[in-house]
């Protein structure tokens, strides 16, 4: 990474040997998960540390090649959970991109020195203007249906269509062209927005950077954080932060999941946000559960059901919520309010069943009900355990304006509209109730928990729900929680978390793929892969 004025520079240069595991080399600037990772936390610190960048020029560091895309041997040798998990991490971190262009005033720009194959020119989809150098060899391609057996794994046959309006034919025949398409060919079929001379390659990309920092929004003067490493505890049956602790039950495969409220009001003003950085409660808790879902998704695949529980005040939760939109103006606020977004969009494509216990001591308000409002289910308490501490305050949750729009899911919806999906008067009656601690009846009736029961019930009740999910095929729920948790109208996010990585998951597994004499395994050796020529 590098910073001139506000424009920033990311150049791809991978240490060939320097893969997350051994038994590949990264040739020809192809990426693993350990890349992935690096560009993540690029992403991130442009957003949180570098206010003053207003534009980010993405580019190559090998002569004639900007990247390869994702490394076939990796692929070839990795488990199908690996796979699958490094393609929704990928995906992810592109769409950060895109986000960071939407919503941070950072315009992304892809600068390709070289051809960008596969999941290279799936980066470069990610960024909203795209440059190749006109060498008379340079081209974009997605190869991975003729050479692979596979789909572009992060979203390039969506990008294609949904972002750049290829025609569909085109898009057809690209997508079956290995050596993919070069020149001004790619500029009139869309793939590209324009084709540049080496002599003036630098220069004209230099002159559309300054050009999109005209266009942002992001302040002159402004100071960034710091990121440091994120503390954390980890052992064989917890994982702790300073406001997150998970607990892992590994004999009935389940993550229990604490959350623990701010115990302090907030700053009084935006300086005083700034000046806390990292340290701003919604910044930390953020990374913590942003760490935390990352972390278990790819080292914890055998705890299938996450249940959360947040505990604290409800009145030093309710401070932070009304700040957060009060200051949403604000450049380090807004960054914080999108993280969060980002963050819970990751909770609703994990493939876990999520559950949400709202008990006494709960402090499910506004931007942390979004927390309950991602789950599967939600049980609620109805009063207080009698037999455990009768001058507790009962069980309640509250609705905020934070709940009717900071947060959408990838199908452009608020968690509430989604559960409310075609019952408007629900969804109203709602909204009436805004700003209101609502106790379990109430909560119950007005749809916003699956189940309400008393201090006699409500332990034996969880544990036989609890027992019954993990006693079910962890295929069948993925399938189905995915199906559930997505209603309504789709967008090009939506799209590419449920038709790519649901037909790249099930490709993933056929042998024509990942079999031993599949595209996957011969890609290189000289030898062609072996079809089963059936459709399916």
């Amino acid at each position: 990474m590098e910073i001139d004025g506000p424009v920033a520079t990311l150049t791809l240069d991978v240490d060939p040997h320097g893969g997350l595991v051994g038994g590949y080399e990264l040739k020809m600037n192809s990426y693993d998960l350990g890349v992935d990772i690096e560009l993540y936390d690029a992403v991130q610190r442009l957003r949180f540390e570098h206010p003053e960048v207003k534009s980010v020029v993405v580019t190559g560091g090998m002569d004639r090649m900007f990247c390869a895309g994702a490394n076939i041997r990796m692929l070839a040798q990795s488990p199908h959970t690996w796979k699958v998990n490094f393609c929704k991490f990928t995906n992810e971190t592109r769409n950060g991109i895109e986000d960071a262009s939407e919503c941070s005033g950072q315009t992304y720009i892809a600068a390709l020195n070289g051809t960008a194959a596969g999941g290279g020119y799936e980066l470069a989809l990610a960024c909203e203007q795209i440059v190749l150098v006109d060498d008379g060899s340079s081209a974009v391609s997605l190869p991975e249906v003729p050479l692979l057996g596979v789909l572009p794994g992060t979203g390039g046959l969506t990008r294609v269509v949904e972002k750049r309006k290829v025609r569909k034919d085109r898009a057809d025949a690209f997508a079956t062209k290995s050596e993919g398409v070069r020149g001004d060919t790619a500029v009139e079929w869309c793939l590209i927005d324009e084709t540049v001379a080496p002599a003036q390659f630098d220069a004209r990309v230099r002159a559309l950077a300054e050009q999109a920092a005209q266009r942002s929004s992001r302040p002159d003067a402004a100071t960034g954080i710091t990121l440091t490493a994120l503390p954390r505890l980890i052992t064989d049956d917890a994982i702790v932060y300073r406001h997150v602790r998970a607990t892992l039950d590994r004999a009935d495969r389940r993550v229990e999941i604490v959350v623990s409220a701010p115990d302090s009001a907030p700053p009084p003003d935006a300086a005083g946000v700034l000046s806390q950085g990292e340290n701003y409660y919604p910044m930390a808790l953020t990374r913590e559960l942003d760490d935390l879902i990352l972390h278990l998704r790819t080292n914890e695949i055998d705890l299938g059901t996450w249940v959360f529980r947040v505990v604290g005040s409800h009145n030093t939760v309710r401070k932070y919520d009304r700040q957060l939109r009060e200051l949403a103006d604000d450049w380090f606020v807004n960054e914080v309010i999108h993280y969060y977004k980002r963050t819970l969009k990751r909770l609703d494509v994990t493939s876990r069943s999520i559950f949400a216990v709202i008990e006494p001591d709960s402090a499910y308000l506004g931007f942390l009900l979004e927390l309950a409002l991602a789950s599967d289910r939600q049980y609620m308490l109805e009063g207080i355990y009698e037999d455990v501490d009768p001058s507790a305050a009962p069980a309640a949750l509250e609705v905020t304006a934070s709940n009717f729009g900071p947060y959408p899911m990838a199908n452009g919806l608020t968690r509430l509209q989604s559960r409310f999906y075609g019952d408007p008067e629900a969804l109203a009656a709602v909204a009436d109730r805004k700003d209101e601690p609502l106790l379990a009846e109430d909560a119950g009736s007005l749809g916003l928990v699956t189940s309400v029961l008393d201090d006699i019930d409500f332990a034996e009740e969880l544990r036989i729900v609890l027992e019954e999910r993990a006693a079910l095929s962890p295929d069948a729920l993925t399938g189905m929680e995915a199906n559930h948790r997505f209603v309504g109208p789709e967008t090009q996010e939506s799209k590419i978390f449920g038709r790519l990585s649901a037909w790249q998951n099930w490709i993933f597994v056929r042998p024509n793929a990942a079999g031993p004499e599949g595209a996957l395994r011969r890609y290189g050796t000289g030898a062609r892969a072996s079809f089963d020529v059936g459709r399916v």
